[in-house]
């Protein structure tokens, strides 16, 4: 119990990664809703990268707290997915599903009203999003339950495998924990192996750190870790600062929907990482074969605002600008990002869903062991030859130098008279002089 306590605590609540939030009042309608959002889309560049794809045909996994399926600007581009945080409630309590469908706005919202101009409209509008309950909301009555209780300790990892074999091409976890599990790991390799796009918040603890701490699952190899930005885009000062943030988005002031028709603003590396989730899904929805390295790469080679050398902890290699990365994806789609080889895995090979291990057929790694012994040997004899070789060296040149001043030249006066010829060649005057 106390393992899982360690392993979950400080997971995911919405608090953490949602940041200080607030309800907009009925008298802020859809439509200024749309309004509030322009400076975030105008950052994203999306008007242009619209003009190349909206994200049809994608289906974005949203691992959260749950999505109201019924918002108006959402309705018709939600699967639901399974609870996989059912039984930390108590019976009959109804999930609040306020962050996942704020998050889920902010990647495929459409908007509604004439036209579709009213609401929130998101990265990828035409986009379709499965909604995957891994959360619960800081204030539900099972929170503290759900965070301490080892049934739920792997709850993202079946989410991250749910969702890739339910066809799932990009998966948003705008969550964040203190450490990792197996079985997470395994999940996300399997993840990667079938071209699937991880996205995760690189978390919110920052302030007042030179370095933030690592937050998981953003901080594992093969997914897409997002810091927050502020409006000067520069690193927000809640967001987290580790060497392995990739990039970052706008994160404060964002606009996006919550359940009940509501809307809400706030600021996170929560809502940052669903708006890098929604560029992924452009990028996949025109290049659907594109590995998930590639991806990455097109995203950090697009963005906008690059750090003076290249990469900062705090905003990675620079803000996310959706445009551009698919200008990006265009000429790196004629590429390939497979390893092959001896020793790489074969992404068609099925893994195993309880361990996570690695398909039988691939070798086993070898493991060269070095005899230290022997080079420290080794590396005396040559060092002692060495010092030999040198002390010769030097006998013989003191041996020549003194065997040379026992002799004498003795000149004669044809010999001088010569001397003060033309020198022809350096070989023949010398010979002139030997004695």
């Amino acid at each position: 119990m106390l393992r899982a306590a360690a392993a979950f605590l400080a997971i995911l609540a919405a608090g953490l990664v949602l940041g200080p939030a607030l309800l907009l009042p009925p008298a802020a309608s859809a439509d200024q809703v749309r309004g509030s959002q322009r400076q975030v889309l105008r950052t994203l560049d999306v008007a242009d990268a619209w003009r190349v794809t909206r994200g049809a045909g994608v289906l974005v996994a949203v691992l959260d707290s749950g999505v109201d399926p019924r918002h108006h600007d959402l309705a018709g581009s939600v699967v639901t997915g399974p609870d996989l945080t059912r039984g930390a409630n108590p019976s009959g309590t109804a999930p609040r599903r306020l962050h996942g469908t704020y998050m889920a706005s902010l990647i495929a919202g459409h908007g509604h009203g004439p036209g579709r101009s009213d609401g929130v409209i998101g990265v990828a509008p035409a986009a379709r999003v499965l909604s995957v309950r891994v959360i619960l909301e800081d204030d539900e009555p099972g929170f503290q339950t759900f965070n301490s209780q080892a049934r739920y300790e792997n709850v993202v990892a079946r989410g991250i495998r749910y969702a890739v074999d339910k066809g799932a091409r990009v998966i948003n976890m705008s969550i964040s924990k203190d450490r990792p599990t197996k079985q997470e790991r395994a999940a996300i390799r399997y993840a990667v192996s079938k071209g699937v796009v991880l996205v995760a918040a690189a978390g919110n603890e920052g302030a007042g750190r030179r370095d933030g701490p690592y937050s998981y699952p953003a901080s594992l190899p093969g997914v897409i870790s997002v810091g927050a930005a502020d409006h000067g885009l520069h690193k927000a000062s809640f967001s987290n600062r580790n060497s392995l943030v990739l990039l970052a988005a706008p994160g404060v002031n964002v606009f996006g929907a919550g359940p009940g028709d509501q809307y809400w603003v706030g600021r996170g590396t929560s809502q940052a990482t669903a708006l890098v989730s929604g560029v992924a899904a452009l990028i996949k929805a025109r290049y659907p074969r594109m590995s998930p390295a590639l991806v990455a790469q097109a995203l950090t080679t697009g963005v906008t605002r690059r750090p003076a050398r290249g990469y900062d902890p705090g905003v990675g290699f620079g803000v996310v600008n959706a445009a551009r990365a698919l200008a990006e994806a265009a000429r790196l789609a004629r590429h390939r990002h497979t390893a092959s080889g001896p020793g790489a895995q074969d992404a068609d090979l099925p893994m195993s869903a309880a361990t996570g291990a690695e398909p039988s057929p691939l070798p086993p790694v070898r493991v060269v062991r070095r005899d230290t012994g022997m080079i420290t040997l080794y590396g005396g004899v040559a060092l002692a030859a060495t010092a030999g070789a040198g002390v010769s060296l030097t006998a013989m040149i003191l041996l020549l130098r003194r065997g040379g001043r026992g002799r004498r030249v003795r000149r004669t006066p044809r010999n001088a008279r010569e001397a003060r010829g033309p020198v022809a060649a350096g070989a023949d005057v010398a010979s002139k002089y030997v004695a």
